[in-house]
C-alpha cells in the first residue's frame, strides 16, 4: 500500500440503515468543528487553560495512536516509512488540517507546515488572537500516530501558529531526549498525571480568589453598615422614597416574565441599575448580562457589534465573530440609549425582536437567539414617534412594559442614603477612613437639585473623599455648585409663608454661606450694606447673636 493510494471514498463507509459510519475500518463520528471549539472554550473557562490543554493534548494522542493501530492492521504497507507518511495524509482526509505540499514530515529537520488548522480557526473564533501556539489536539494526534508507527515515543510541538497571526502552523516531532530541556514545560502536557496537578492548581487559585473576594465583601459590608445603616436591600439598591420603592417593586414583578422592557429616565438616574435588577431577579440570572451604548457606536459598526460578522465581510474582518446577541445567549442584552439608533438600524432591530433570530454581516443564513432584550433611553420616544424619528412599531415592540426611573430631585428621601453608600464605596477604593457626612454637608446635599442625578452625586462623593482632610466630609469638601445651592421654596396651600418670612430665611441663608461676612452678603444680594444692617437688626441678629443653619438664634 502506498500513501498516494489513500482515497477518502474508499476509506469512508456509510451505513444509512444502521446509522454507522466507518473510517479506515474504525467506527467514526461526525463532530461539528464549532462544537469542538465550544468544548475547548468550556474546558478553558471552567478548569483553566493548562487543564484544557492537557485534556486536549492527551485526547489527541489517544486518537492518533488508535488511528495508527487501525492503519497498520487494515493495510499492508511497502515499508514502515510509508506507514509514517500515511499519518498526515489520513488526518488531512479527516478534515483536521491541510499540509503544504512537500512539508508532510514533522520528523524532518524542516518539520511540517499546516496551512489550514481547524483548531487554530476555532481558537480564534472563541478566544481571539493568542500569544502562544494553540493546536494542542493536533500536536497530540500527530504525536500519538508517530509514536505507535515508529514504535518509540515521539512528541510533536508547535512553534508557529495561525492563531498567533502567523501565516501557517508549524509542527516538529522529536523524542524527549532530542527536545532536551528546551521545551520541557510543554512536554509535561503529555504526562498522564499532569492533569491532576493542573486541576489542583486551578482549584487552589479559585479557592484563593474566593477568599480574597469574601474578605473584600466583608470589608465592604462593614463599611456600608458603618456609613449607611439604613440600606437593607440585598441587591444594594437604595429605595427609601415611595417613588423608587414603586419602581423597584414593579421591576421585580416584571423580571419573572420574559417580556421586553423599556426603561426611561434622565441621564444618570440609574436606568442600568434597574436593568441589572430585572436580570438578577429573572430566570436568566445565571446567564450573562451585557450592556451596549447604542449612541456611542457608528451605525456600520453597531450592526457588526450586535449581530456579528463573517470572515471577509468587510476590510479587517479576518475571522468569523459572533455578535452581542449571541454572546448574551440565555441571558440579558441591554440596548442603552436606544433612542439614538438610526432609522435603518431600527428596521433590523425590529426584525430581530419579531423573528428571534439574527443574521451576521456577510452571511446569508439566520441564527436563532435566546436572549431577553431590555432597552433604555433618556429621550421621549413617544415624541420621537410623533415626529417620525423613531419607528412606531419598534417603539411598541420595546415598550411591552415601561419602567420610568424618577430623577433624584423627585426622590429626596434617597439622596442621603445614596450619598452614604457612594461615599463608602469611594472610601474603600481610595483606602481612606471616612466616617460619614457632617450635618452641614448632609443638609447642603438636600438643598441641591442634582441635574446630573445619581452619576453627579457619585462624582461629588468621590471628590469629597479625595479632598476631605479629616475623618468626615465637611461642607467645604463639596463641589462649589453644591455649596452655593439654596432650597427651592415649597408652596403649601394650607400654610403659605408671608413674603417677609421667605425674605428673612433667604438673607440669613446667604449670610451663613458667607460665614457672617455682611459686606459679601450685601454684594451678592445687590443691596446696600446699610439696608442689610437694618434688616438684620429687625431680625434680632446683631450684637451677640449669629445665624444658624435653620435661621434660628444661637
Amino acid at each position: 500500500m502506498r500513501v498516494d493510494d489513500l482515497d477518502h471514498k474508499e476509506l469512508l463507509e456509510l451505513d444509512a440503515e444502521g446509522g454507522v459510519i466507518r473510517f479506515a475500518a474504525q467506527r467514526a463520528l461526525l463532530l461539528d468543528a464549532v462544537a469542538m471549539g465550544l468544548l475547548r472554550k468550556y474546558l478553558a473557562e471552567n478548569f483553566g487553560l493548562a487543564a484544557a490543554r492537557t485534556v486536549l493534548t492527551q485526547f489527541g494522542f489517544a486518537h492518533g495512536w488508535r488511528m495508527a493501530e487501525a492503519m497498520q492492521a487494515e493495510f499492508k504497507w511497502d515499508s514502515n516509512e510509508d506507514l509514517l507518511r500515511a499519518g498526515p495524509r489520513i488526518h488531512t482526509l479527516e478534515g483536521l488540517f491541510r499540509i503544504q505540499p512537500g512539508s508532510e514530515d514533522p520528523l524532518s529537520k524542516e518539520g511540517a507546515i499546516l496551512l489550514s488548522s481547524y483548531e487554530a480557526e476555532q481558537h480564534l473564533l472563541h478566544f481571539g488572537r493568542s500569544d502562544s501556539a494553540v493546536c494542542w489536539t493536533i500536536c497530540g494526534l500527530v504525536s500519538g500516530y508517530l509514536s505507535h508507527a515508529a514504535n518509540r515515543e515521539i512528541y510533536v510541538l508547535e512553534d508557529r501558529c495561525l492563531a498567533k497571526g502567523q501565516a501557517a502552523c508549524h509542527l516538529m516531532g522529536r523524542t524527549r531526549e532530542e527536545w532536551g530541556d528546551e521545551r520541557a514545560e510543554e512536554l509535561r502536557f503529555f504526562e498522564p498525571g499532569y492533569l491532576k496537578d493542573c486541576l489542583d492548581v486551578s482549584l487552589h487559585r479559585v479557592t484563593e480568589t474566593l477568599k480574597v473576594t469574601e474578605r473584600k465583601l466583608r470589608e465592604h459590608r462593614r463599611a456600608l453598615v458603618r456609613v449607611a445603616r439604613d440600606v437593607e436591600d440585598p441587591l444594594g439598591i437604595v429605595c427609601k422614597s415611595p417613588a423608587m420603592q414603586q419602581i423597584v417593586d414593579l421591576a421585580r414583578r416584571v423580571a419573572k416574565i420574559d417580556s421586553t422592557v423599556l426603561i426611561t429616565g434622565e441621564s444618570g438616574s440609574g436606568k442600568e441599575r434597574i436593568a441589572r435588577l430585572v436580570h438578577d431577579e429573572s430566570t436568566r440570572a445565571q446567564g450573562p448580562f451585557i450592556a451596549i451604548n447604542c449612541g456611542a457606536i457608528a451605525e456600520t459598526l453597531l450592526e457588526s457589534e450586535l449581530f456579528g460578522h463573517a470572515r471577509g465581510a468587510f476590510t479587517g474582518a479576518t475571522q468569523d465573530r459572533p455578535g452581542l446577541f449571541e454572546a448574551a445567549s440565555h441571558g440579558t442584552l441591554l440596548l442603552d440609549e436606544v433612542g439614538e439608533v438610526s432609522p435603518g438600524m431600527q428596521v433590523k432591530l425590529l426584525r430581530v425582536l419579531q423573528e428571534r433570530e439574527i443574521r451576521r454581516v456577510g452571511e446569508n443564513k439566520s441564527r436563532k437567539i435566546d436572549v431577553r432584550v431590555l432597552a433604555a433611553t433618556n429621550r421621549d420616544l413617544a415624541h420621537g414617534v410623533a415626529g417620525g424619528a423613531f419607528r412606531q412599531d419598534l417603539y411598541y415592540r420595546l415598550k411591552v412594559v415601561e419602567l420610568h426611573v424618577p430623577p433624584l430631585r423627585d426622590r429626596r428621601d434617597d439622596i442621603l442614603p445614596l450619598a452614604r453608600v457612594l461615599l463608602a464605596n469611594s472610601a474603600l477604593w481610595m483606602k481612606r477612613k471616612i466616617s460619614g457626612l457632617s450635618p452641614g454637608a448632609a443638609d447642603q446635599l438636600l438643598r441641591y437639585e442634582w441635574p446630573g442625578n445619581v452619576r453627579e452625586l457619585e462624582n461629588a462623593m468621590e471628590r469629597a473623599v479625595a479632598l476631605a482632610p479629616g475623618g468626615r466630609v465637611e461642607l467645604e469638601d463639596l463641589p462649589e455648585e453644591i455649596r452655593q445651592a439654596f432650597p427651592k421654596p415649597v408652596i403649601n396651600e394650607t400654610a403659605v409663608q408671608p413674603l417677609s418670612q421667605v425674605e428673612r430665611e433667604y438673607i440669613l441663608a446667604v449670610l451663613l454661606l458667607n460665614g457672617g461676612n455682611q459686606t459679601r452678603t450685601a454684594e451678592q444680594l445687590h443691596i446696600g450694606s446699610a439696608t442689610l444692617y437694618r434688616k438684620l437688626k429687625s431680625y434680632g441678629m446683631l450684637g451677640k447673636e449669629r445665624p444658624t443653619r435653620k435661621g434660628h438664634h444661637a
